[in-house]
């Protein structure tokens, strides 16, 4: 049986404990204990939430555990406790892996876990990361990263990601899927994903533009033209497209554009589609039109992205 433990002091954020249920979840899909999870602290008492949620724990001592992961906390950015400081550091040398879920960086940087490291956390503290400690290659904007026996994860919800890329790890990636079904997660992000989304950042106000945004995600490999997305909004393709515009910021065209990106990273990062099947999916049509797409986009052709997404995961 693996050994999880999951450190936490006063005021974590008890969302960094969401994942939680990922190892809770493996035991019951595979039908056996492959798990055991522990709450660690200091003095094994009952913790206050940054929430408000009490949570019940127990305390530090000499147990080896096969996985340490730290959870994050506005608590522990300017100093983490030395006793928290003190058993990451010992629990790292004995440790199969340690890991942090998004501000549980500072701690492990804290420590001089990730001096000379890659390693992410969530994108509103990444410069503060890197400036505080430059020795570290913060990559800012990916879901999880693994560096040896190190693995880092962005904001909360990263962190159900990172748990799942370990039961995938230990074993296989049938019972990682049949977790995540479980959870109702729309699929597993690969580390090597953008922590952003295409539309969070639409960020459209009325459920009309929001239908319409809807509709063209599930629709990706169609055309999608304004008269097509007009028609779904109940509008004349002018009054559309400005309602687009004023909602959004950006044109239909752009918009759809940016969603087939999207999609078409996270086939590239997350699974193992040829380009051309890939281009198809996403609406792009041809390899040649996602590649010029890309290059205006992120700077680099797919094949790059693909073959970087990989180097993180490993």
């Amino acid at each position: 049986m693996i050994s999880v433990a999951f450190v936490v002091f006063e005021g974590f954020q008890s969302m960094a404990l969401a994942a939680m249920p990922v190892f809770e979840y493996a035991n019951f899909s595979a039908g056996q204990a492959l798990y055991d999870v522990r709450v660690l602290s200091e003095d094994g008492r009952t913790l206050r939430a940054s929430g408000g949620l009490n949570v019940g724990t127990e305390a530090f001592d000499e147990r080896v555990f096969d996985t340490v992961i730290v959870v994050g906390g506005d608590t522990i950015l300017e100093q983490a406790p030395e006793g928290v400081l003190d058993y990451v550091r010992a629990s790292a040398r004995t440790a199969r892996r340690t890991a942090s879920i998004c501000s549980g960086a500072f701690v492990m940087a804290q420590a001089g876990l990730l001096e000379g490291r890659r390693a992410t956390t969530h994108w509103a503290y990444a410069r503060q990361l890197q400036e505080r400690f430059p020795s570290i290659k913060v990559e800012p904007d990916r879901i999880y990263v693994i560096d040896g026996a190190i693995w880092t994860s962005a904001g909360m919800t990263a962190g159900i990601d990172l748990a799942l890329a370990m039961v995938e790890k230990d074993h296989g990636a049938e019972l990682a899927r049949a977790v995540a079904q479980k959870l109702v997660m729309y699929h597993r992000r690969a580390g090597g994903q953008s922590q952003h989304s295409a539309l969070l950042e639409l960020a459209p106000k009325s459920d009309r533009i929001q239908t319409v945004l809807a509709y063209a995600r599930e629709h990706l490999a169609q055309t999608l033209s304004v008269e097509q997305l007009a028609q779904v909004a109940s509008l004349s393709s002018r009054q559309f497209s400005r309602a687009f515009r004023t909602e959004t910021g950006q044109s239909p065209a752009k918009a759809i554009e940016n969603l087939r990106l999207e999609a078409a990273r996270q086939m590239l990062e997350g699974g193992r589609l040829t380009l051309e099947q890939i281009a198809l999916e996403s609406g792009f049509i041809d390899p040649r039109r996602m590649r010029e797409a890309f290059l205006r986009t992120f700077g680099q052709p797919p094949q790059v992205i693909r073959r970087n997404a990989r180097s993180a995961a490993q």
